[in-house]
């Protein structure tokens, strides 16, 4: 099975000028919990936003989250797949990234989807949806990257 096959379509996406408060809302409305920070130009993922990056990189910190935008909260770079990746190397990518979401581009670089476990977890197999999870629930040892 290709990525393409399960992959949500309907994608919020913001720029890294795009204010956190903004950020949320496209969360809530789109019930989601992260939103791909790209080039408004050329709509290349260059990050992510997860809810946990707003508390962790704001709140805990802090931080206003009512004055930071979506740059000085992000995770950069964004691991992206693309739709004719197989389900297998996409989970294999999740695992390896421990990512819970991963943002799909096309042959240009552009966004055109999101796989999140949730689309795993409707169409995989209850055994590799099950490992993706467990994987990815593991405690990170390097520090993740933030976006300036």
């Amino acid at each position: 099975m290709k990525v393409q096959g399960i992959m949500s379509t309907d994608v919020a996406c913001c720029t890294p000028e795009t204010r956190l408060s903004e950020v949320a809302k496209l969360m809530v409305d789109y019930d989601c919990g992260e939103i791909p920070v790209i080039d408004s130009s050329t709509r290349h993922p260059i990050g992510v936003v997860t809810d946990r990056d707003i508390v962790v990189r704001a709140v805990a910190l802090n931080r206003n989250p009512l004055e930071m935008g979506a740059r000085e909260c992000m995770t950069s770079p964004a691991v992206t797949v693309n739709p004719e990746t197989d389900l297998d190397d996409c989970l294999d990518m999740m695992e390896k990234h421990r990512v819970r979401r991963i943002p799909v581009v096309d042959s240009s670089g552009a966004i055109c989807g999101i796989v999140s476990q949730a689309d795993i977890a409707r169409h995989a197999s209850k055994g590799d949806t099950a490992k993706v999870v467990k994987k990815v629930s593991e405690e990170t040892p390097e520090p993740v990257h933030v976006g300036r």
